[in-house]
């Protein structure tokens, strides 16, 4: 009974005084957020950003992933400059090997650019940073297996997503669009989303892709420049130097990343053996299999459709191009 009427007088206290503890609660709150900000800011050596109506522009320069850079050695992080304006630089296309650092490259953009509209200081030597409405991000690979929604469909309905709400005062982040699906039909969908953002959305961009044919749109497409990650190749060996430089990548180096990850030498070996054949314009046979069962593609030297892919030169194709060819080979087969 005791316990119960002290109970009682404490819920009856609390309740004549609730004005002042709620206000207590979120000064509290509010200061706890602040010096927390301002903890890691000054452990991590944060500076503060220029946000105003007056800035137009994402002007990173030697900007740092907050969350990486604790996760190495003191001063073992690439820093990299950012530039998006409403102008010559409203998009950046960036290519480069898997795990060369696009994904936290442009991760590390959008960070910089939520925590400078929160008031925290950012992980760069200086920032000016454009007022942002929203920041949406097409990133990763994920499904809806208990909706029926496969990994290309999740993927598309956030594309459409950022197509029908995104505006000219947005930032964002695209990574790998179009790879859940075939080579021409991803390759499409990349062009044609690349283009409506670019003509008509008009947002600050930051587009990673291994479709190496987009690259074309620097020149093409006003706002359009190529960025890459740039690495160094010695050998069979793959060295990141995580710098993004101007400019676009080549190639992928798949195989090789395929071999850091450890995979047999055997499989490297032949898909060595496959990408050779597959670049080539003349023709070229592919390299016998070592093992009987294992497919080889010159076994299809005698179809028509297989000698129509060998002569045709890919990088040359527009998409339109490339799925005419496809309709037109499945034709043929059919």
């Amino acid at each position: 009974a005791l316990e119960d009427r002290i109970f009682a007088e404490l819920k009856s206290m609390c309740c004549d005084n609730l004005a002042k503890l709620q206000s207590n609660a979120q000064a509290l709150s509010a200061l706890d957020c602040l010096v927390s900000l301002a903890n890691v800011s000054v452990a991590n050596k944060y500076v503060k950003p220029e946000i105003n109506k007056k800035i137009k522009c994402i002007d990173i320069e030697e900007g740092r992933h907050p969350v990486v850079e604790t996760l190495l050695d003191r001063g073992a992080y690439v820093p990299n400059d950012t530039l998006l304006d409403d102008s010559d630089n409203r998009t950046m296309i960036i290519t480069g090997p898997n795990m060369a650092g696009k994904s936290t490259y442009m991760r590390q953009v959008a960070i910089i650019t939520l925590m400078a509209h929160i008031g925290c200081f950012v992980p760069a030597k200086s920032a000016k940073i454009a007022l942002t409405d929203r920041i949406f991000t097409r990133i990763g690979a994920s499904d809806d297996l208990s909706g029926g929604q496969s990994t290309f469909m999740v993927e598309m309905i956030e594309v459409a997503t950022i197509l029908n709400y995104a505006t000219s005062s947005s930032l964002l982040v695209l990574d790998e669009i179009g790879r859940g699906t075939s080579t021409f039909d991803g390759l499409s969908i990349a062009w044609a989303v690349l283009e409506y953002i670019t003509k008509n959305i008009k947002a600050k961009t930051l587009f990673a892709t291994h479709f190496h044919e987009l690259t074309e749109l620097e020149g093409v497409l006003p706002g359009v420049k190529n960025y890459s990650i740039s690495i160094k190749k010695r050998g069979d060996e793959l060295i990141f130097l995580r710098k993004i430089v101007p400019g676009g990548a080549d190639r992928s180096y798949g195989i090789e990343v395929a071999k850091l990850a450890g995979l047999p030498d055997s499989v490297l070996k032949r898909a060595r053996a496959i990408l050779e054949e597959l670049e080539s314009q003349s023709g070229r046979p592919a390299p016998a299999a070592p093992p009987e069962d294992q497919l080889s593609l010159s076994a299809m030297a005698e179809s028509e459709a297989a000698d129509t892919i060998r002569r045709t030169q890919v990088d040359s194709l527009s998409p339109l191009e490339a799925l005419n060819l496809l309709y037109e080979l499945k034709r043929r087969l059919s």
